[in-house]
Order: structure tokens, then sequence, then C-alpha cells
């Protein structure tokens, strides 16, 4: 399955590292990693996401970096430290297998629409 929505309001995100254009490989040289239906450029962002809300265990989870793909360029105003929201996002699945057909590898990768500013009570609750 793929870009499978989900609610991101239960977390907090952060910037760690502001938004760049998506750059991938084709025969040695970086190049812009472009969307196959409509041509636009991609672009990253690395956020740090953490649990709103305590879980079953009475914690607040502590959190982990996410890399999220961003469909259109976010714009200026997303700096390291800023506290976002994402727009319209979606998980996805990816797995890796070797010559035998076993799976060697597995994960989820994140894509947006883009980002917006989190609103004022998202930032008082994060700080």
């Amino acid at each position: 399955m793929q870009d499978i929505p989900f609610y991101s309001g239960g977390y907090k995100f952060l910037v760690t590292e502001a938004p760049v254009m998506k750059m991938r490989e084709v025969k040695g040289e970086m190049v812009p990693a472009v969307d196959k239906q409509s041509g636009e450029a991609s672009f990253v962002v690395m956020l740090f996401a953490k649990p709103r809300q305590a879980g079953r265990n009475g914690r607040i989870g502590k959190g982990e970096e996410i890399k999220v793909t961003l469909a259109t360029d976010p714009g200026e105003g997303f700096d390291e430290g800023t506290y976002v929201e994402l727009v319209d996002p979606v998980l996805n699945t990816w797995q890796t297998t070797n010559d035998e057909g076993r799976i060697t590898g597995s994960g989820l990768w994140f894509k947006a629409e883009g980002l917006k500013p989190a609103g004022a009570g998202a930032v008082r609750d994060a700080a």
C-alpha cells in the first residue's frame, strides 16, 4: 500500500534541518528529484517528532527524528528550531530483498504536501 493518510495532530514537529530540494543521482551526477506526474521538484525536511500526550505507561515518548518528503516548496520561515504542522501527511512502506527473495530490510517513509507554521497553542504546548 502506498500514500496511506494518517492523523499527525498527536505529535509536535520541530524542524531540525531546514527544507532543501531533494536530489538524486543519475549517471554519477546529482539532479533535482521531480514528481512523476506533475514534474514539480520535491523537497525534504528533517523533523523531530514527539508525542503530545502520555502513552499507556503514563509517560510521554522521547520522540525521534524523521525525514519528510514535501511535494511543494515550503517557502521561507521554516528554519531550524521552528515548530510546524504537516499538510496532508501520508505514510509509505519499502522493503529490499536479496537474490533468494528473502526480505533484508524494510521501513516507512513520510511524505506531505507541505508545511505550515504550528498554531500558537501548539508552540506553547511544545515548550
